[in-house]
């Protein structure tokens, strides 16, 4: 069999999983809609699940086959190229990292709705950039692409998770005043994580700036704190 009959039949097979109505759902459930942020994108209605176990059969895909993926107009043929590509970013050597790394940026108009960002953010981004200068992300928190100021933010819960809090706090600081509300449910996100994993340093962080965080943002943060706390804090934001 040819390398592009392969690559057909395989594509054909994971498309097989789609359900029209779940596609459906799907549409509405991302925002499809005309002037929604999910605008054009097509779905052929596969779970999460299924995706991540068809991507178990796609090791031997090669990076010019992913990139197709990646370029499809559908959205779970997008997601899938970002599972692969996350499935062997944490197997590869420090070259092979950096061109995943790498073709991940020049391709980040591809990874367009907030699934796809939190599938492979943290792992490719965050994974890449842990030991390395940040000021990509920094870049990316300030571009006018939504999905690439929530890559930004969302690519720290890989340092959080190693105890490093420092970018994740000046990223939230800079999206603070940003208008989209996705950008605000992932801040809130990342500053929960970082309670969770330092509830002295996350707390340290909420007094300071409770008072202008957006709303949605700070109840993220919080809503795993007691009532009473909860209440506290909400009432710092009040005055």
């Amino acid at each position: 069999m040819t390398r592009p009959v392969f690559f057909g039949r395989l594509r054909k097979d994971f498309r097989k999983l789609g359900s029209r109505g779940q596609a459906r759902l799907s549409a509405r459930f991302f925002k499809t809609a005309p002037g929604q942020y999910g605008y054009g994108d097509v779905f052929l209605g596969i779970s999460v699940p299924a995706v991540r176990g068809f991507a178990g059969k796609c090791g031997h895909l090669s990076g010019r086959e992913i990139l197709t993926l990646l370029r499809s107009p559908l959205h779970e043929e997008r997601l899938l190229a970002l599972i692969i590509w996350t499935g062997r970013f944490s197997k590869s050597s420090a070259a092979g990292q950096k061109e995943i790394f790498t073709l991940y940026l020049k391709n980040v108009r591809r990874v367009n709705n907030w699934d796809l960002v939190d599938a492979s953010a943290p792992a490719i981004a965050g994974g890449y950039l842990l030991s390395r200068k940040k000021n990509v992300l920094f870049r990316l928190a300030r571009a006018a692409s939504l999905w690439e100021r929530r890559i930004a933010i969302v690519s720290t819960l890989t340092f959080i998770r190693s105890g490093r809090f420092k970018e994740t706090f000046q990223i939230a600081r800079l999206l603070f005043s940003d208008a989209e509300d996705l950008i605000h449910k992932a801040v809130g996100w990342m500053l929960r994580e970082t309670v969770k994993k330092d509830g002295t340093a996350g707390r340290r962080f909420l007094n300071q700036h409770a008072h202008r965080m957006p709303r949605t943002s700070l109840r993220y943060a919080i809503e795993r704190f007691s009532e009473a706390e909860r209440k506290r804090y909400l009432g710092m934001k009040q005055t």
